[in-house]
């Protein structure tokens, strides 16, 4: 646990020296807005939203398949007898000496 938290400060400080040196405003224009913002807050915020195209589908996926997994479990459970199968018993051993 302390690594990873070592780690995630070290990713955000990181973060805060990238967007600390690009500090320039630049236009953006999305859609009609328009808006100044800090040239590394402009890709930061990219660099998430682009995360997010990403993670939405792919999320949406793994529920979908989460669903057709458990539907498939449902029906195996209908299918199989509800009685535990008895265990056939084991042909007796031929003694030896005998062929």
């Amino acid at each position: 646990m302390w690594v990873a938290s070592a780690l995630f400060a070290l990713v955000l400080l990181l973060l805060l020296i990238f967007i600390l040196e690009n500090g320039q405003r630049v236009n953006i224009g999305y859609f009609g807005a328009h808006g100044h913002l800090p040239l590394g807050v402009a890709l930061l915020l990219a660099a998430v939203l682009g995360v997010l195209l990403v993670v939405i589908p792919g999320t949406g996926r793994i529920v979908q398949l989460r669903i057709v997994a458990r539907r498939h479990r449902g029906l195996d459970a209908r299918r199989a007898p509800s009685t535990q199968a008895v265990p056939a018993e084991q042909p007796a051993a031929d003694e030896p000496g005998q062929s």
